[in-house]
């Protein structure tokens, strides 16, 4: 199962050895880690990124659940986050792009608190033992939530209100004078804007979700291709 994964730290070298612990349990085919940042929130409660993973098949953070949801912990004022991880401040994401709730951001920033350090995962785990164990003995705090598959409803049904207004503007100004006519061709053509951007939106979140979703399978394909190595390499 897909999941996101936090674990809040009180020190920053202790976030450091959470993550090499998930890289381990990585190595060992017990998870598959497909992106990581290791965070730590600032006085103004500002969240910024200390290290992430190297750009592979999912690229940098830009465009994944993770840094979605690290924007999102660097709450409305927006998230101080280093230039190197490639991401924007907070008001540019969205839980649609995080994929997870509300309550688990509520609850991860109860923990993550000024002068603390966590690891944001996005994962494959099929058990919870292995990473629970290795992150309790470090003195991390474990949050987990399975992933959403994106959705575009919301989005959808914006773009339905807004042509059915144009529709009724159009219909309007088929029958009105001619100084109410122009008035009215500016708000179409002012609905007419938003329509097309919301379209864009959707196309975007779509592709996205769809680049993500191919290489995440060139992830675990790598990956059965090692472990299928060291198998036959152990076996001689």
């Amino acid at each position: 199962m897909d999941r996101m994964l936090v674990v809040v730290f009180d020190t920053e070298p202790k976030a450091y050895e959470g993550k090499k612990a998930l890289m381990q349990l990585d190595g060992e085919g017990s998870i598959v880690v497909y992106a990581y940042a290791v965070v730590g929130r600032n006085a103004d409660g500002t969240t910024m990124v200390r290290q992430s993973d190297d750009p592979g098949p999912l690229g940098t953070l830009v465009g994944t659940a993770v840094g979605a949801l690290v924007g999102l912990l660097g709450g409305p004022a927006g998230a101080a986050i280093g230039a190197a991880a490639g991401l924007v401040g907070g008001g540019t994401v969205d839980l649609n792009n995080a994929r997870i709730g509300e309550d688990f951001v509520d609850d991860v920033k109860q923990q993550l608190v000024p002068g603390k350090f966590a690891v944001v995962a996005e994962i494959q785990e099929d058990w919870t033992t292995p990473v629970d164990t290795r992150m309790e003995a470090i003195g991390g705090k474990v949050f987990r939530r399975a992933l959403s598959e994106a959705k575009h409803t919301v989005n959808e049904e914006d773009v339905a209100a807004m042509k059915a207004d144009m529709a009724q503007m159009k219909a309007e100004q088929a029958k009105a004078q001619a100084d109410r006519k122009a008035k009215l061709q500016e708000k179409m053509n002012q609905l007419d804007s938003k329509i097309q951007a919301q379209l864009e939106k959707s196309k975007q979140r779509r592709q996205a979700s769809e680049a993500q979703a191919k290489a995440k399978v060139e992830v675990l394909k790598a990956k059965a291709a090692a472990l299928k190595a060291k198998a036959i390499e152990t076996h001689n």
